[in-house]
């Protein structure tokens, strides 16, 4: 950008003032070359043009050497030297003149080339050092100035207007440039660059000057060769070398723009064919404007090279100067100008994010105090977060957690490392123990227990095969990778949020220690006089409480299975032969069935009891016309919303059964259960109708069954209802076409697992004609028209009504069988597995399960008169309740078996 500061004045070549100014180049000789000042020879036969006559131009910043040692840098115009005076050790090179012509363009003034740092002088045509607005030369080296450039020869000039040498051409500051073939960005290095060309009179480069010669003008006179002033002879079309921009070049700077972009054709140098460099005249009224298709530079000491260019190099001979590079590195790259046609680089975001904070201090720290304060939130938060549903409230997030303050200080006084690794252990215990809550919560919901560590795991295969059948393939790889997601954010969060604070608290000791300490004293207090907040303590410690709870549990589940063991090998019935094995009920035909989710809830609920009351009245005058009697009471089940397999091993092994450890240890002894019981007395056939096993069941042999027809051996071929493979109807009657139908030698124990009842209750079949069920695809339509589980699943309204159904649905079924297939010696003992989910049956509900006995004998009922029990379908609310597990022995025990135990 040049400089408002003018020179006092210009010298003719016969060393006077003409009184002109001309504007003078930004930057120090250190910076940018120091100005040699040579003048400009006319033509014998011409006058020259006042506007441009050339002369001495002193710079305003050079520092005046020794004449003896850098030369004389103001010779006279019409001197007959050719050459300047440089230093005894530098060798000078001048440009060689082209044949016919007498000396070479000012414009191209060969430069000295110094040996010792092998830079060269250059005129601006090679784009090194700062032009003389009055020669267009450039000086090569700080210290020194350049030689005066030869007097031009005759065939140098044409016309007085146009005949000045290169005194106007190079207003512009060194710039880098494109080869003429490409109009812009920076040429490609040549070899020899730094040489001066016989043809073209450069100069070598200085490896200190960072921009190339400017571009041609476009649509410009100066193409003609008429208009040329002493070039007209040098250009070469293919052999004029483009200074190239070293790794520093320089940028136009905004503010280097004239205010006046149209070049005046008269003032123009002639440009070579090839693309030779030529600038347009200006005055000294005008400021150097742009270069069409190039950029103008205010100087070389301020150039640094944009997105692009940094990657050329002057001449490859060239070793740049350890003071031009950290002077150029310094300084940097100022941005495109919009005015020179060419976009500026894209700026990367994050730098620009940077200049905007930078801009905005305070604005910049709001998103900073926003995630420290999210931390700090989610940490108390993680600290204090239950386990159970019914405690997720708003108190119970207001608690202030001694954990908290414990590890505060922990952090504040601990060094880095140490305080990083604190932060990484502590952060992935509190992810942890958050985890677990969320499972706790989730199997309090649905299990009515938390989540066991060392038994529970094998849960999670059947809740994913459970949400394929309840939202399809694609819901349930959904709702899996979102689990994974946030078990996965839940480990990561917290050791960040940690890591964050405890990097604040170290940079802030003394806060933090005066802050913890009032907390503490607060804490105190309120655990003193016990206060709460909607029941809840203001002074928490649940993360150490939970902690110790777990570690507990743990220890107790190891201990449990080894106690376990040593039960289930002890056996009242375990010793007793077959034929002391219920004898009372021989030659009957034994069903016992199970009902998915039968609970008391069906029967107490307000919502809920009255339908199924109702389609219980009804059955039971259905089966009494019909000759049946019953008697029902309460079993307390082992489990609670899901695992129904826990709950019929309960009932027939008569050992309670609640958790997966138990479940394998029994399973895979040789325990008497009920159902085993009648095969172990080798006088009934024994049969499995499980319409919910869909995989290897290797329990058959604990259950004592001699046959198992699994969901894919019933015949069906009609739709699934969500969980369940097909309606309890289809499966009772495929049962009654497969084995009951038959006629045997000895009567049958069925064991009948019914599943229409299972959640999500969405859709539910519907009765049809007991002739009509076929393969089962009758039940296509009624399975369309249902309703979607996924607008079920999670509505507790809209569950509670599907539950009910479906309870009506399976009670209907099972009754209208015994009906329409009993017989006189048929016996049917049904009873839920267990109650429905927390959603359905609400908080702290019980797990008591109704239990009915069915017969049309009636002796069968008169063994259990003295249970208590109530007559017909339905228990009485104060009819006993017994633990599940007792159902065996004193089943056993009122049909005539004799206890023989097992140890």
């Amino acid at each position: 950008m040049p400089l408002n500061t003018r020179s006092p004045q210009t010298t003719d070549k016969a060393g006077e003032a003409t009184g002109e100014d001309l504007p003078e180049q930004e930057g120090t000789p250190a910076e940018a070359g120091t100005e040699a000042t040579a003048p400009t020879a006319s033509g014998p036969d011409t006058e020259p043009d006042p506007a441009s006559a050339s002369g001495t131009l002193p710079h305003p910043r050079r520092t005046t050497e020794d004449p003896a040692e850098t030369g004389s840098a103001s010779a006279p115009a019409n001197s007959s030297s050719d050459s300047a005076t440089t230093e005894p050790e530098s060798a000078s090179r001048t440009a060689e003149p082209e044949s016919g012509s007498d000396a070479t363009e000012p414009a191209a003034t060969s430069g000295a080339t110094d040996p010792e740092s092998g830079s060269g002088d250059t005129g601006p045509a090679s784009g090194s050092g700062d032009a003389d607005p009055t020669t267009g030369s450039g000086s090569a080296k700080p210290e020194s100035a350049t030689a005066a450039p030869e007097p031009l020869s005759d065939s140098g000039a044409t016309e007085p207007e146009t005949q000045s040498t290169a005194t106007d051409t190079d207003r512009t500051s060194t710039s880098p440039t494109a080869k003429p073939e490409a109009a812009s960005g920076p040429a490609d290095p040549e070899p020899g660059s730094g040489d001066a060309d016989p043809t073209t009179g450069s100069g070598s480069t200085k490896p200190e000057s960072t921009a190339a010669a400017p571009e041609p003008l476009p649509d410009s006179d100066a193409t003609q060769p008429e208009s040329a002033s002493g070039a007209t002879d040098t250009a070469q079309p293919e052999a004029a070398p483009v200074a190239e921009p070293t790794s520093k070049s320089a940028t136009a700077e905004p503010g280097a723009a004239a205010d006046d972009p149209e070049p005046e054709p008269e003032h123009a140098l002639a440009a070579p064919a090839s693309g030779g460099d030529s600038v347009a005249e200006h005055g000294p009224e005008r400021d150097a404007g742009p270069v069409p298709g190039g950029r103008a530079i205010s100087g070389a000491a301020e150039a640094a090279s944009p997105a692009g260019a940094d990657d050329r190099s002057a001449a490859p001979e060239s070793d740049p100067a350890p003071e031009a590079d950290a002077a150029s590195e310094a300084r940097p790259a100022p941005e495109p100008d919009p005015a020179d046609g060419q976009d500026a680089a894209p700026r990367p975001r994050l730098s620009r994010l940077r200049d905007w904070g930078e801009a905005h201090p305070r604005a910049a720290r709001v998103p900073g105090i926003a995630v420290t304060v999210l931390a700090g939130a989610f940490v108390v938060a993680a600290l204090l977060l239950p386990s159970k549903p019914e405690s997720l409230k708003f108190a119970a997030f207001t608690r202030l957690p001694m954990e908290a303050l414990t590890f505060a200080v922990l952090l504040a006084v601990l060094p880095r490392r140490p305080r990083l690794t604190a932060t990484w252990i502590g952060g992935i215990t509190l992810g942890v123990l958050t985890l677990l809550n969320l499972l706790d919560i989730g199997f309090q919901e649905y299990l009515g227990r938390g989540f066991d560590v060392i038994l529970d795991w094998p849960l999670f295969p059947d809740g994913y095969s459970y949400l394929e059948d309840t939202l399809g393939g694609t819901g349930a790889v959904g709702v899996l990778v979102a689990v994974l997601v946030i078990a996965a954010a839940l480990l990561l969060v917290p050791v960040l949020a940690l890591v964050r604070l405890g990097g604040l608290m170290a940079r802030h000791r003394a806060t933090t220690t005066r802050t913890v300490l009032v907390l503490s004293l607060a804490w105190m207090i309120c655990t003193a006089l016990g206060l709460r907040i909607d029941g809840v303590p203001v002074a928490a410690e649940r993360t150490v409480h939970t902690v110790q709870a777990r570690s507990d549990s743990i220890h107790a589940t190891l201990r449990d299975e080894q106690e376990f063991a040593r039960t289930a090998g002890v056996d009242a019935f375990g010793g007793t032969p077959g034929s002391e094995l219920v004898p009372d009920l021989r030659g009957k035909d034994m069903i016992f069935t199970f009902i998915e989710s039968y609970g008391r809830t069906a029967l107490e609920d307000p919502e809920i009891a009255p339908g199924v009351e109702q389609t219980l009245a009804e059955s039971n005058k259905a089966l009494t016309e019909a000759g049946f009697q019953a008697k029902s009471g309460w079993l307390t089940s082992a489990t609670y919303g899901a695992g129904s397999w826990l709950g019929h091993s309960t009932f027939l092994s008569g050992l309670w059964i609640d958790n997966q450890s138990r479940y394998r240890t029994v399973t895979t002894s040789d325990r008497l259960t009920l159902t085993k019981a009648f095969q172990k007395t080798g006088d009934w056939d024994t049969v499995g109708v499980m319409p919910g096993v869909q995989k290897g069941w290797p329990e058959q042999k604990f259950h004592g069954l001699d046959k198992v027809y699994n969901a894919f051996q019933l015949g069906y071929q009609g739709p699934k209802f969500s969980w369940s493979t097909m309606p309890d109807q289809y499966t009772l009657e495929a049962y009654q076409q497969l084995e009951h139908s038959k006629k045997r030698d000895k009567p049958l124990m069925s064991e009948i697992i019914l599943t229409s009842s299972h959640q999500p209750w969405s859709p539910i079949p519907k009765m049809v004609g007991w002739d009509e069920l076929g393969n089962g695809s009758v039940f296509d339509a009624i399975e369309k028209a249902g309703t979607d589980p996924k607008d079920v699943i999670a509505d507790s309204a809209l569950s509670k009504e599907g539950y009910g159904q479906s309870i009506q649905y399976s009670l209907t079924s099972l009754t209208q069988f015994l009906e329409r297939y009993g017989t006189d010696d048929t016996v049917l003992v049904f009873l839920g597995d267990h109650q429905p989910i927390s959603r359905v049956s609400g908080d702290h509900a019980s797990r008591d399960v109704p239990c009915t006995v069915v017969a049309k004998d009636p002796a069968v009922l008169d063994k259990i008169a003295d249970w208590g029990w109530s007559d017909g379908l339905r228990p009485a609310q104060d009819a006993p309740v017994w633990k599940m597990s007792s159902f065996r022995d004193r089943f056993l025990t009122a049909y005539g078996s004799t206890p023989h135990p097992k140890s």
